[in-house]
């Protein structure tokens, strides 16, 4: 499917959902984009095997089409009447994906995620659409929004010269639109301490259950989900678990994220019972973090802890802790590389101790030598650089778990100043007055982790915990000085009680 046009449309609509000023051409926005989304999403596997019975029987389909616009319509009601609900929803949605086949290979998409935005986006657009409901008080877009928006439409004006048009559709559609608008959302809700918590509580909850999952797997040396790892690990003397994820390292990612919010909680407590109440979760969340084996998830998560150590006691001793672990762990390497895997001498050895990584990332830097100003085009790394380096599929789509070496292939210096920009005033917005309060220590760190985990696996903007925190953050950094202390308070108690 080559349709430069209708892409970008659909970004500028998302774009339109977090920047026009006004209700109402916000909400006309929003409802353009949910609607184009899908139909493009429609338009790209149309052609596939999965979407074939549905070809084949008009019927089902359009009762399939009147069931999920019933299921839309219900949600949005809900949301509609209880706001906050939406936050909830969304939290209990985000970790769970369902293959599908598209382009000629197969995206684990987060498919309830994407129902509960879409009826979150209906509550929102319908009732300001039709002049039932104002903002109470309009404000001007910030610098973090105007680059989130920007990333967007970026990422959908290069797809228009990219070297895999619809690799770039589909993350534009299945990622970049409706987490744009889960975005939106979030950043326009009335945060408090109790609605915060009781998020963390949801993913609490998901994190126990996902990790009691892990602990059968590795009991029973069985894999739910996933070949390749069920593959790898019957020629590896270790066990790596994924729970229902499809990736040890996305698994671990969650984990490390709920883990540092609980963190947050347990480091403000002040009640023996909750201390010990977060800390048993905590242990049972590290245990199952331990069987993923997943060493980006374990340096994303020290990152965190230091953010919140930072926050609650003295950011000096925090950045003097984190720059004696580097020294550490740097000599340790230089003084017995063979306890790495590493010969000093050899590329080759580098490129087996970083799984890879090394010659990958040579070769992604080389493509952005090659098209510095304009890059390969949003979508094209696996393919560019199976092309230069005539590496097979499976080598070249690892090639993209450096997400900023992803960023200057496929989009030159103009997506890497973007990634930049965003990266700045994200973490600007996340840390401004995270001292004392637990809750937005908590968003900021987490965000932290989150970041350097892309530095060494995938998935940025393609994570919806990546637009779940920025419109946390951005909305908590929105709140006036009064009210700050109130949002932040006694979270502790509250989050023991929920989990």
């Amino acid at each position: 499917m080559d349709a430069p046009l209708p892409l970008i449309l659909t970004a500028l609509l998302a774009a339109g959902a977090v920047l026009l000023p006004g209700a109402r051409p916000r909400a006309l926005a929003t409802l353009g984009a949910l609607i184009l989304a899908p139909a493009l999403l429609v338009a790209d596997i149309w052609d596939t095997d999965q979407v074939r019975p549905l070809r084949d029987h008009p019927s089902v389909a359009v009762a399939g089409v009147v069931v999920g616009l019933g299921v839309l319509a219900g949600l949005a009601v809900l949301i509609d009447r209880r706001p906050a609900a939406f936050p909830l929803l969304a939290a209990f949605a985000i970790p769970f994906r369902v293959p599908i086949a598209s382009g000629g290979s197969t995206a684990n998409l987060l498919v309830p995620l994407y129902v509960v935005v879409g009826a979150g986006a209906l509550a929102y657009a319908v009732p300001r659409i039709f002049g039932e409901k104002t903002e109470l008080r309009e404000r001007k877009a910030t610098m973090l929004e105007w680059l989130v928006a920007g990333a967007v439409v970026l990422y959908a004006v290069q797809a228009s010269y990219s070297d895999d048009f619809d690799k770039a559709l589909e993350n534009v559609v299945f990622f970049y639109v409706p987490f744009a608008l889960l975005f939106a959302l979030l950043a326009r809700i009335a945060w408090t301490k109790k609605l915060a918590v009781q998020v963390l509580g949801v993913l609490t909850v998901l994190a126990l259950a996902f990790a009691c999952i892990g602990f059968v797997e590795y009991a029973t040396r069985h894999l739910f989900l996933n070949p390749k790892v069920i593959a790898s690990n019957q020629f590896e003397a270790y066990f790596r678990v994924n729970s229902l994820f499809f990736d040890p390292n996305i698994y671990g990612r969650f984990l490390a994220i709920v883990i540092i919010g609980l963190a947050a909680a347990l480091i403000w407590s002040t009640r023996p019972r909750d201390i010990w109440g977060i800390t048993a979760i905590l242990a049972v969340l590290m245990a199952g973090l331990v069987l993923t084996l997943s060493q980006s998830s374990f340096a994303a998560l020290l990152l965190g802890l230091l953010v919140l150590a930072g926050a609650r006691w003295s950011p000096r001793w925090a950045l003097g802790v984190g720059a004696a672990a580097l020294v550490i762990g740097a000599l340790f390497v230089v003084a017995a590389p063979s306890s790495v895997r590493l010969d000093l001498n050899s590329s080759k050895s580098a490129d087996t101790a970083t799984s890879g990584r090394y010659d990958l990332v040579k070769g992604g830097v080389n493509l952005f030598a090659d098209k510095p100003l304009q890059g390969y085009g949003s979508g094209a790394f696996s393919r560019a650089y199976r092309r230069a380096e005539r590496g097979s599929q499976e080598k070249a789509v690892s090639a993209s778990h450096t997400i900023p070496i992803t960023v200057a292939a496929e989009q030159g210096v103009p997506g890497l100043l973007v990634y930049v920009a965003l990266l700045v005033a994200g973490f600007a917005a996340l840390l401004r007055g995270v001292r004392g309060d637990p809750v937005r220590a908590g968003v900021a760190a987490a965000f932290a982790a989150l970041v350097l985990h892309t530095w060494s696996y995938a998935s940025f903007l393609e994570d919806p915990l990546t637009w779940s925190l920025l419109g946390l953050g951005l909305a908590l950094s929105l709140v006036p000085r009064s009210r700050r202390r109130r949002v932040g308070e006694t979270a502790p108690a509250e989050t023991t009680a929920a989990a």
